[in-house]
C-alpha cells in the first residue's frame, strides 16, 4: 500500500508539474496496467470499499485508483497516465454534469471511451441504491443523529425530497463525504452497488 501511496503523491507532482521520471518508475515497479480516474477522495473510499468487500485487491491486479481533485483535471491525469504519457488503459467514474470534461479528456489522450456516469453523483447513487432510510442508520450509528437533525431543521431544508436533503448533509462538514465513502458501500450489506459502480470493478 506505501508503494501505491508513494505513486499517488508523485503523480499528483506530476500534474502539478514536477518531473515524472519517478512516478514512471513506481508504476513499473508496481506492475500497473490500468488506471482510474476519480473526481475526488469520497469516491476513492468508495471504490476502495467496494473492492475490499469483493475481497480484490487492487494494487495487486496492477490497477492504480487515482483522486484528481477536481474532473477539471481530468485532461492532465488522461494524458499522463494514459497513451501519451505511462501508456495505462484509462478507466474511470464522473458524475453526470462533469461528463463533458471526461469526454475531451479522453479524446485528447487518444484513449478509447471507458468510463462510467452517474445520475448526479456517487452520492446520490449510493443513497438511492440503499434508501433514505438506511442512509439515516448509518448516520445514526456514526453518532450524527444530533447533527442531521439540527440540519433537518434549516429552513432551507424544509419541502426538500430527503434523497436531496441526505445528499446535502454529507457535504456539511469537511472529511464526512470521504468518511461516508466507505461507510455507505459498507451499509450495501452484499445487496447490489449502483449501476456506474458495480460496471467500474466489473470492468477491472
Amino acid at each position: 500500500m506505501a508503494d501505491m501511496d508513494a505513486f499517488r503523491d508523485e503523480i499528483a507532482r506530476w500534474a502539478a508539474g514536477g518531473a515524472g521520471d519517478t512516478a514512471a518508475e513506481l508504476a513499473a515497479g508496481l506492475g500497473l496496467r490500468t488506471a482510474v480516474l476519480l473526481e475526488g477522495p469520497s469516491d476513492l473510499a468508495a471504490v476502495q470499499a467496494l473492492a475490499a468487500r469483493e475481497d480484490r485487491d487492487l494494487t495487486a491486479e496492477g490497477v492504480a485508483v487515482v483522486s484528481m481533485g477536481g474532473a477539471m483535471s481530468v485532461g492532465r491525469y488522461a494524458g499522463l497516465l494514459g497513451p501519451p504519457g505511462l501508456g495505462l488503459r484509462l478507466t474511470g467514474l464522473c458524475d453526470a454534469r462533469e461528463e463533458p470534461f471526461y469526454v475531451r479528456g479522453w479524446h485528447r489522450a487518444g484513449a478509447a471511451r471507458d468510463f462510467h456516469v452517474c445520475v448526479a453523483d456517487l452520492e446520490d447513487e449510493m443513497i438511492r441504491a440503499l434508501g433514505p432510510a438506511r442512509v439515516e442508520e448509518v448516520i445514526r450509528s456514526e453518532d450524527e443523529l444530533r447533527p442531521w437533525q439540527t440540519f433537518l431543521a434549516q429552513p432551507a431544508q424544509h419541502g426538500r425530497p430527503r434523497e436531496q436533503q441526505l445528499r446535502r448533509f454529507l457535504s456539511t462538514k469537511k472529511g464526512r463525504k470521504i468518511r461516508y465513502g466507505s461507510l455507505l458501500v459498507e451499509a450495501l450489506d452484499g445487496g447490489r452497488p449502483p449501476a456506474p459502480l458495480a460496471d467500474l470493478l466489473a470492468g477491472l
